[in-house]
């Protein structure tokens, strides 16, 4: 991950391979004091029983509330119970690469801090990573304990994201993922981009997988998220579809939209064009103006593409082209 909105200082502490953690379960929080314990007691149960190294981070994104001091209480009776905290709040996307930086488990789990993600759904995503071949399993709420105004944009949303993006998932809010290390290291992340991920993934030629998990309703605290994030989610969708389709060739983007409104403009000053031959004036035609603005705009716009080309072409890396698998050597 490359954050862009934060500026966290990376601690990387070096441990022999047989003990090193296989799991690293990340936990963006922000004011979820009454759910740390609770939540760190059973994660660490449902991984104990795997028999599986693991650790547990909570990275607190800014909280005003006594979350941090749950989380290092919580880590006096289990050590693998790790704490980032943030200066400020920075926003999801940049909590989780604080959380990666210090992380050493090969397969990354996310999840919310507030108990509405079930805790022993986390063997079934790792089988489905290591069974099924999957880079990344993303949980599906399907029967959501949210209320109504946030459950039908919500599917909403989601169903405009599958049909745009064309990554077959119905739930791209869910917080609740499993991932191989080398998805995280491979996309860069800032802004809102985290509900994305899958897709970021999926262009980069990842396997990404889907399974429907159990969500509780929420007993403490109150939401974070307000009705912003739905038209933010919608600019950030427009953002994804841009980095993952036209970033290398912007003139594929700009282009059809700039021979476009030239042909249009084109074809308006046709017209007027053979009615002037005809005799007709066209002092008071306002279509005239648009037939010229459409040209002029359409000629804009592929110049736009034309600087983008140029652009992408002098900062062009191979390496930013391709995701390689395995290397054998």
């Amino acid at each position: 991950m490359d954050p862009q909105t934060a500026s966290t200082s990376s601690v990387i502490v070096s441990e022999p391979s047989e003990q090193r953690p296989e799991i690293s379960v990340l936990v963006p929080v922000l004011d979820e004091a009454e759910t740390i314990k609770l939540l760190a007691a059973k994660v660490a149960e449902v991984l104990e029983r795997l028999g599986r190294r693991f650790e547990i981070i909570f990275v607190d994104d800014g909280s005003t509330d006594e979350t941090s001091e749950r989380v290092k209480e919580a880590h006096e009776t289990d050590p693998r119970v790790k704490l980032v905290r943030l200066r400020r709040n920075f926003g999801k996307a940049a909590a989780l690469c604080a959380g990666l930086d210090i992380s050493a488990g090969d397969m990354i789990v996310t999840m919310d801090g507030d108990l509405q993600d079930d805790p022993e759904e986390i063997p079934s995503f790792l089988q489905q990573l290591e069974e099924q071949d999957l880079d990344l399993v993303s949980g599906w709420k399907r029967d959501r304990q949210d209320p109504m105004s946030k459950r039908y944009p919500s599917k909403l949303f989601n169903w405009a994201t599958r049909k745009l993006a064309q990554v077959d998932l119905h739930d791209f809010n869910c917080g609740f993922k499993a991932y191989r290390r080398e998805v995280l290291e491979q996309i860069s992340l800032y802004g809102e981009l985290h509900r994305y991920i899958p897709v970021l993934a999926s262009r980069k030629g990842f396997a990404v997988g889907e399974i429907p998990v159990v969500h509780h309703a929420r007993k403490h605290g109150e939401s974070k998220y307000g009705w912003d994030r739905f038209y933010k989610g919608l600019l950030d969708l427009i953002t994804v579809l841009f980095i993952t389709r036209y970033t290398r060739r912007p003139l594929h983007l700009f282009g059809l939209i700039g021979l476009g409104a030239l042909a249009v403009g084109f074809g308006i000053n046709l017209y007027l064009a053979i009615l002037w031959f005809n005799g007709e004036s066209l002092s008071n035609r306002p279509l005239l103006l648009l037939g010229v603005l459409l040209m002029l705009l359409g000629i804009q716009v592929v110049t736009t593409g034309l600087i983008g080309e140029m652009i992408t072409l002098k900062n062009f890396r191979g390496s930013d082209s391709y995701s390689v698998k395995e290397r054998v050597l």
